[in-house]
């Protein structure tokens, strides 16, 4: 009798998720949907003529070897705030890399805004992360991405890990952004260095790309005074850079940012639950 050895792997959370958005009787409505696995996406109502998703990660959190894979498309004259639910989590990863993929397009006269709440990394998370936005030559794109290495409330610092984060913006198909950030092995003692985060452990990058960019500097510029950081214009672009002690810090210069950057519409409701 022959016994057969029996081989088991992790369970592995996946998912996708894609929206179309297109204009319809000057509001904008949702023209196609999927969702699949762990990625759920919900629209709540709004109050305007735009369009609110929150996408979702039933699994929780993400370790090595997940998968989340994210689509937006807005068509013409559309307008789509995208936000999460809640902090994605980035736990310790036995095995393998957690990956993020995020696909925006945004047709002509369109504006989509990307305010995804904190990414938390615990110590010894694994992730991998992606941002592809196609603007129209018309389009406006604003994207917010934070991270906390740990939750210093809490006791928690990433003290090694890897974290790679990949953007690439195009406008008419001309690349007009393109940044990689990796943080890789011992992590605290990389970000301790001055010329890094300076022993900060919680930092955001702010774009805004479109016709208001050089407005736009002179009004945020003033909320980053007496803060760590600093914003940048140039070709109807605008970057912001920020960094700060702990989550709790950084949202109180964030919000202000984002709201001004919105013309004065606050941030997501869910932001604030």
């Amino acid at each position: 009798m022959v016994t057969a050895a029996l081989s088991t792997r992790p369970q592995r959370a996946e998912g996708r998720g894609y929206l179309t958005a297109k204009a319809l009787n000057g509001r904008t409505r949702l023209a196609e949907f999927f969702q699949e696995g762990a990625a759920k996406i919900r629209l709540p109502d709004t109050f305007d003529a735009s369009m609110e998703a929150v996408i979702i990660n039933t699994a929780g959190g993400l370790t090595g070897g997940d998968r989340m894979d994210w689509r937006v498309v807005a068509g013409p004259a559309t307008r789509i705030d995208v936000t999460t639910q809640a902090c994605e989590k980035i736990y310790k990863a036995s095995a393998g890399v957690a990956e993020i993929s995020t696909r925006i397009t945004v047709g002509c006269g369109g504006r989509v805004d990307w305010l995804p709440q904190e990414t938390i990394l615990f110590d010894r998370a694994a992730l991998s992360r992606r941002l592809d936005v196609e603007l129209d030559e018309t389009a406006e794109f604003l994207a917010v991405e934070a991270v906390l290495l740990g939750r210093k409330a809490m006791g928690e610092a990433m003290t090694t890990g890897l974290f790679r984060d990949r953007w690439r913006i195009r406008r008419g198909g001309r690349l007009i952004h393109a940044e990689d950030l990796r943080l890789e092995g011992e992590v605290a003692a990389l970000t301790a260095e001055r010329a890094v985060l300076g022993g900060q452990v919680a930092f955001a990058t702010v774009l805004y790309a479109g016709p208001s960019a050089e407005r736009y500097l002179a009004t945020v510029r003033p909320l980053l005074e007496g803060h760590k950081g600093g914003a940048s214009h140039w070709n109807d672009k605008l970057v912001i850079r920020l960094t700060a002690a702990d989550g709790f810090a950084l949202r109180k210069i964030l919000i202000p940012i984002i709201s001004a950057l919105r013309n004065g519409a606050p941030v997501p409701k869910v932001w604030n639950l």
